[in-house]
């Protein structure tokens, strides 16, 4: 199937590889405190979460407090529909539980986390010691801080060293950076590496991430108004470009033939099949546009033959993806317990600087970054520091562009662009279907056709 997803396949997906890997649901389903040893002192923290990158945290914690964690990890489509009745009844509730940031704003609003911001924890505090974008996603709309996060994801586009060496004549992320900093360089980097027999994204979707632009605004306004950007519009054409183009190889994300494109050559124009290695029409991938979670949780888990090959640099706007903020249950009979765990995941200096170093992701924790990040390197990046490019991106990054509507209005947008890339419908007919939608889901907000 050659169906463009975009958006539509990406958020779906996107929790339950998000910094973290492969989760294994039915697994961990019975919660990680099954196999810890009870505690000395009988205290027991229940937590819930959509991803398993807390488990190895929770042993950490679980040896320095001597007390047992029991971790229930829930596919991220089942998540709120799992978490909401016990939240609201009390029964079976967590003591922490985390949010995503495609649901992030919704839940900050719920009277579900415990507000943070008041004593004994008073987060505010420490406000400047974490990245700015990070700490507000987790306040909700009169001024409470109901998260937090120990991550920062902004994204980049990772590329292949020695595909750039051999067509650019360079491999230095700042040369190639320059060449992808607008979309007009971006096109013509994609020409020179079709002419080279190289493709410069492995689908469309690539480009979704800079939909946005310089100037990037929330899919609705505080007057309920959709906002349709310039670039936005101009997304629609971007992506028909990038097929009218061949500038792709036809590899829709999350496909055996994208994951494929990340260790050599695909064949091309594959869509969902399964990777055919017999196939004569192959075709190598020159970048892909992902997070920071994207180097160890997708390049990192599908290479073996591209190994150190690669670099990260910028394209045309900074973006972010994804990312985990964590909280307590207000009504938690284990607060103070709660709380220490929250606290050495996200503002422990010692647990965060291991952390960091293990697993190389990007933390929000500024007082742990500016001691880590000039001697940071990663040999599967050629030895490149990525911690000081995504650092320098998160700064651009502005959360007031996320909103509650933001995971259904991104597929009902991926649609539209999916259905005028495959001729299925003119743009303004596209368009017109993408208001219908937003509207017949949300009747409240006002779109620019009405």
């Amino acid at each position: 199937m050659k169906k463009l997803a975009l958006f539509v396949i990406a958020i779906v997906c996107l929790g339950l590889i998000v910094a973290c890997g492969n989760d294994d649901a039915s697994s961990n389903e019975n919660g990680s405190g099954d196999e810890s040893s009870s505690s000395g002192s009988g205290e027991k923290l229940v937590i819930w979460s959509f991803t398993d990158e807390l488990e190895d945290p929770i042993e950490v914690f679980e040896e320095r407090h001597g007390v047992e964690i029991e971790l229930t990890i829930i596919p991220i489509e089942d998540y709120p529909t799992r978490l909401r009745p016990v939240l609201e009844s009390g029964t079976g509730a967590p003591d922490i539980f985390t949010g995503e940031l495609v649901f992030i704003k919704e839940w900050v609003e719920q009277d579900y986390w415990e507000d943070l911001s008041q004593a004994p924890y008073n987060v505010e505090d420490i406000k400047d010691d974490f990245v700015d974008y990070v700490f507000e996603l987790g306040r909700d709309s009169n001024g409470a801080i109901k998260a937090l996060s120990w991550q920062t994801t902004p994204g980049g586009i990772y590329y292949r060293r020695s595909i750039a060496e051999e067509v650019l004549g360079t491999d230095d992320p700042a040369e190639i950076g320059d060449m992808m900093s607008t979309m007009d360089g971006l096109f013509d980097l994609g020409e020179q590496m079709k002419a080279a027999g190289y493709r410069l994204f492995p689908d469309e979707g690539a480009v979704r991430w800079f939909a946005q632009g310089q100037d990037p605004q929330p899919w609705v306004n505080e007057n309920d108004e959709l906002i349709m950007t310039e670039g936005r519009l101009n997304h629609f054409d971007y992506a028909k470009q990038l097929r009218e183009m061949d500038l792709t190889a036809f590899a829709p994300e999350w496909s055996p033939a994208w994951f494929g494109a990340m260790d050599g050559p695909i064949n091309y124009n594959a869509g969902w099949d399964e990777v055919d290695e017999n196939a004569s029409n192959e075709v190598e991938v020159f970048a892909f546009a992902l997070p920071t979670w994207g180097l160890h949780s997708v390049l990192k888990n599908n290479t073996d033959e591209t190994v150190g090959d690669w670099a990260v640099t910028n394209g045309p706007n900074p973006y972010f993806w994804g990312g985990t903020w964590i909280g307590m249950y207000k009504d938690s009979d284990n607060k103070e317990l709660a709380w220490e765990f929250i606290k050495m995941m996200t503002h422990d200096e010692e647990f965060l600087t291991d952390w960091a170093l293990e697993t190389g992701d990007v933390l929000s924790y500024l007082p742990v970054t500016e001691e880590i990040k000039t001697d940071f390197s990663d040999d599967f990046l050629g030895g490149q520091n990525n911690y000081t490019f995504f650092l320098e991106e998160a700064l651009s990054i502005n959360p007031g562009i996320v909103t509650r509507y933001d995971q259904q209005i991104d597929g009902f947008f991926g649609s539209a662009v999916g259905d005028y890339v495959e001729g299925v419908s003119t743009k303004e007919d596209a368009l017109q279907e993408f208001y219908n939608q937003v509207r017949n889901a949300y009747p409240h907000i006002t779109t620019p056709d009405q």
